[in-house]
């Protein structure tokens, strides 16, 4: 386990068109939430070796629209350490992005990535036991 601030995860992956919830093939907002919800889950693993329970967001910033056949990634990074509580911040990014003018299977790389949202949140989880 590695219980130290700064201790980060990432996931990555497809966002499938049949998430698409609006024109333009947008996804809403919650997709990255629930993105961070599975990146928190997998940080508390490796530092409690226990799931944890998501307390709650202090803050979320939508920054950029995440469209239907993006690769996003997302990454969770502990940033403080309570007795029970553990502070983590948030990003996702898209690093791929659908160019559906050039063809209907066309695709970019996106460098710089594209930051498309931030968020602070509580995560909790039971006091270890020796």
């Amino acid at each position: 386990m590695s219980l130290v601030e700064g201790f980060t995860v990432t996931h990555r992956g497809y966002v499938p068109y049949s998430h698409a919830h609006y024109g333009g093939n947008l996804v809403d907002g919650a997709y990255s939430l629930g993105l961070f919800g599975d990146v928190a889950t997998e940080l508390c693993i490796r530092t409690d070796g226990d799931e944890g329970l998501f307390a709650g967001y202090a803050g979320v910033e939508f920054l950029a629209p995440v469209r239907a056949g993006d690769v996003v990634e997302v990454a969770a990074t502990l940033t403080r350490i309570g007795n029970r509580s553990r502070t983590v911040a948030f990003e996702a990014r898209v690093v791929c992005r659908a160019a559906p003018d050039r063809g209907p299977s066309s695709a970019d790389v996106l460098d710089p990535p594209l930051v498309v949202t931030r968020a602070t949140g509580t995560v909790v989880v039971p006091i270890a036991t020796t």
